[in-house]
């Protein structure tokens, strides 16, 4: 983990941004992702093996 700098307080609120920010790219992402999967699985079962 990342020490903390002289602006102590800056730093965790850049931190915790940071972090709820990549957070939330990842359970966008994998939503997304499972969501497109489902709808294309649905659409073209047979060609979906590649």
């Amino acid at each position: 983990m990342a020490v903390p700098g002289p602006y102590s307080g800056r730093s965790t609120l850049a931190f915790v941004a940071r972090a709820s920010v990549v957070t939330f790219g990842l359970v966008y992402g994998s939503l997304k992702l499972s969501y497109l999967k489902a709808k294309s699985s649905k659409k073209v079962d047979a060609t979906a093996h590649h």
